[in-house]
């Protein structure tokens, strides 16, 4: 049994096309096509659908973008100087296929899948749906987000897209992007060397604008991690499209207009900045800098291609002529235009005399890129279908089919994509001008390099700071709760400095320095010490040697009427050692007065002790005679036989001695020594003798202060003798003098800060031995000379005897007990 045999057979296959295709805005025939697609027209005018028949395509309107148009001659003008090139891709003709993306994402992806897809209507066959492309490759688009939607649609079918401005870094990936390519410099090179702009000029307080596109969050992402590490703030970062709302583009407006970031950094799309702009132009705003990414500010390479010559006769080009121009080709005018008397066209019009975005150099660069990727793809396709040969002209394939993974993997097509690492960096002026550039392959630090100076508006470098610099003398003491960037600047505390700009924090001068006034650099500490040229201390110099002077004059008047009855009765010879003494108290001052030494400190202290010892022991011993000479008139009484000359002198001797004594342990021990005293005044230091001991010289001190006080009380002991004859008073008035003043130097020493602390105990020696001098010397002084007739014996003997007749009431030896008193005192 048998039954009929079924034979199944396959209905054809067809790929139909979706849709209302959309012809090329500009094209060639050629044997190899390859596409491209840019932007002619700003906007595109959508129709709402009612869903009640097939939506209307959507058409691109707006004014030309001329930028787009030169793209486009770019491309043309590379495509027909390679097929005039023998040696590349020789005996084939390429041809082009020009789209416009409309500067939108679904004009780029129709634009996509129609150069992948062809624009056949239907195509049936046997088999599957053809895989080769209509195109071997792609040149676009201008913008990266619309480049994203392009070469997701583009790497399904393995067609390699080549963009001369996609700079988005994130299109680096190939996991998701194998089939993208681009001749310029990723956004991550970009972005560094915004950054190194930036820092260049200290701009530290900046503003970041960005479009909120895959090109701008990307970009202005890339901007900011550089930015941090360059210790650059950021005051606002804020996005924006041209399709936002109006009111949230004003909004951005209101936030550059109110900040005070006087930089903006802008990863944008020159359309959305257009937008921007117009809001910020409405009101009065500050001078702001802007510093532009590569998508807005285009810098030439001073390249001519030469663009119209034999222009394809194309509605691109006579609308470009037309608006350039001003008037109307033959052909397009109406009656009506004639009728209102439009121009037209003569052909002969010359586009060397016209300013405008297609005739500007400026924009040449990015031109460029055009022309190298078009000659990126024919080389590649240059390395599929041609064999070379040993001798002659390459053997190509014209029939070949070439299916675009080829060009993809081709060799010679990725050697023609060399890691692009320059950016290079323009000023605008009336023209762009070259600058400087950023070289990634450089050395760190040396990426950077600027090569003439920028004309600045002004002449000054714009200033964007949260806070001025703080100035060398102060450091940075960071705002609670604002940026690193916002700091007040604070002074350096004392014995700090800080000796460069913004520096983080003070340093301490070493231990003998001090910060100068403006705490930014430390300078030796003054010295200070009594010096001979100062003010202060040639006074205590000059009443020291008048001190001295006068002593020496009054020895001399001594001297000249040591035979008068009155030096006679003042013990001349105690007179004489006390007038020596006096001298050595007004010269030992002077050691106090210059720099301290070893030597000198040793004897200003020793010199004081002994010298003002000796003087008082002088003073003492006179005292004592007065006293016992008076005594020893009294009936049965012989003491001044036992306190003669030789006694009295032997009595200084051994009160000096003591003094001596106590020097000699106090250079033993604890000698004094120069010291720098640091400790008293921070700013200065202080050069003084330290005492060594201080229990010795305190103990020297106090041995004067004994002698004195025991001098004071026989002094006063003796206030009631004779007056003629009496010297106890005066030297109770000196030695009130010499206590008052030395009592009063004991606190004043201790509170007294540095050469204040010697002039004062110069000032003691001083006014105590002027004191000493005038109380006892004075006196006499004044009668021989001013009073020569009071110094006789009998002017000296009359008080006396009346004086005496009081004490003993025996008139009859009151003459016998004068004669023995004056014969005692003499």
């Amino acid at each position: 049994v048998g039954g009929p045999d079924v034979v199944l057979k396959a209905s054809s296959f067809s790929c139909r096309l979706q849709g209302i295709s959309k012809p090329p805005v500009l094209s060639k025939e050629g044997d190899f096509v390859i596409g491209g697609v840019f932007s002619f027209r700003p906007q595109v005018r959508t129709v709402e659908h009612n869903y009640t028949r097939q939506p209307e395509p959507m058409q691109c309107t707006g004014r030309l973008l001329l930028t787009g148009l030169s793209f486009a001659r770019a491309m043309e003008f590379a495509i027909k100087e390679i097929n005039s090139k023998q040696d590349l891709l020789p005996n084939i003709t390429l041809g082009y296929q020009i789209h416009d993306s409309c500067t939108v994402i679904p004009m780029a992806v129709n634009a996509a899948f129609q150069l992948a897809n062809g624009q056949d209507a239907e195509i049936v066959t046997d088999a599957s749906c053809p895989k080769v492309a209509s195109v071997a490759a792609i040149v676009g688009d201008t913008s990266s987000t619309p480049s994203i939607g392009m070469t997701r649609v583009l790497g399904l079918f393995g067609i390699p897209q080549v963009s001369h401005l996609a700079t988005c870094s994130c299109l680096s990936n190939k996991q998701q992007y194998p089939t993208f390519f681009r001749t310029v410099p990723s956004d991550n090179f970009q972005a560094a060397a915004l950054a190194q702009l930036v820092k260049y000029f200290g701009w530290k307080w900046i503003g970041a604008v960005r479009s909120d596109t895959d090109y701008g969050n990307s970009g202005m992402a890339s901007f900011l991690r550089v930015a941090e590490k360059e210790g650059i703030c950021i005051e606002y970062s804020v996005a924006f499209v041209k399709t936002d709302p109006l009111r949230k583009v004003k909004q951005v407006a209101e936030i550059i207009r109110h900040s005070t970031a006087r930089v903006i950094v802008a990863f944008v799309q020159a359309s959305d900045l257009r937008v921007l702009l117009v809001q910020l132009t409405k009101e009065p705003q500050p001078r702001l800098q802007w510093i532009g990414s590569e998508s807005w500010m285009l810098e030439p390479d001073l390249l001519n291609f030469g663009l119209f010559a034999e222009a394809s006769q194309t509605s691109l080009v006579k609308e470009f002529w037309e608006d350039t121009f001003g008037c109307k080709l033959q052909g397009e005018i109406t009656q009506m235009g004639l009728e209102q008397g439009v121009r037209v066209c003569t052909g002969s019009e010359n586009l060397s005399n016209v300013n405008s975005s297609f005739t500007d150099t400026s924009q040449m660069r990015v031109v460029n890129m055009v022309y190298k990727a078009t000659y990126a793809i024919a080389h590649a396709l240059h390395g599929v279908v041609c064999n070379s040969r040993q001798q002659g002209l390459p053997h190509c394939n014209k029939s070949m089919e070439v299916e675009p993974t080829q060009v993809k993997y081709s060799k010679t097509f990725l050697t023609q994509f060399i890691d692009f690492f320059n950016n290079n960096v323009f000023v605008w002026k009336l023209q762009f001008v070259t600058v400087g550039n950023y070289d990634a392959s450089q050395p760190k630090g040396h990426e950077f390099n600027l090569s003439r100076n920028i004309s600045w508006i002004n002449g000054r470098v714009p200033v964007s700071v949260c806070s001025e610099s703080c100035p060398p003398g102060t450091r940075k003491a960071a705002q609670k709760g604002k940026p690193v960037c916002c700091y007040d600047c604070v002074q350096c505390g004392e014995g700090e400095i800080s000796n460069y700009t913004d520096s983080p924090d003070c340093v301490s001068c070493p231990n003998e320095f001090w910060p100068n006034s403006q705490r930014d650099k430390c300078l030796p500490k003054p010295i200070e010490f009594l010096a001979w040229d100062e003010i202060l201390g040639m006074i205590l110099t000059v009443c020291a040697i008048a001190g001295a002077s006068v002593v020496v004059a009054v020895g001399f008047v001594f001297y000249r009427h040591r035979t008068s009855p009155i030096v006679r009765a003042n013990n001349s010879e105690l007179s004489f050692l006390l007038l020596f003494s006096l001298t050595l108290c007004f010269l030992c001052s002077l050691t106090f007065i210059g720099r301290p030494t070893e030597s000198s400190c040793i004897l200003r202290h020793t010199a004081f002790g002994i010298t003002f010892v000796l003087c008082i022991s002088c003073i003492l011993v006179k005292t004592i005679v007065v006293l016992m000479a008076f005594r020893a008139t009294l009936p049965g009484t012989n003491v001044m036989k036992w306190f003669g000359p030789p006694q009295q002198r032997m009595t200084v001797v051994v009160f000096s001695s003591v003094q001596v004594l106590v020097c000699i342990l106090w250079l033993v021990l604890s000698p004094p020594f120069p010291i720098k005293n640091m400790s008293h005044y921070k700013e200065r230091i202080i050069l003084e003798c330290s005492l060594g001991s201080v229990s010795a010289f305190w103990a020297v001190l106090g041995y004067i202060g004994l002698l004195a006080v025991l001098c004071f009380v026989l002094a006063f002991l003796a206030r009631k003798l004779p007056d003629n004859f009496n010297e106890a008073k005066f030297i109770t008035f000196s030695m009130l003098i010499f206590c008052a003043v030395w009592i009063t130097f004991i606190p004043a020493y201790v509170s007294s800060p540095g050469k204040f602390t010697v002039a004062l105990e110069i000032f003691a020696i001083l006014a105590s031995s002027f004191g000493l001098m005038a109380c006892i010397y004075f006196p006499k002084c004044y009668i021989i000379l001013l009073k020569p007739e009071q110094n006789t014996k009998k002017h000296l003997m009359g008080k006396l005897v009346l004086t005496l007749i009081n004490h003993t009431n025996l008139v009859g030896n009151a003459c016998t007990h004068k004669h023995t008193i004056f014969n005692n005192l003499s």
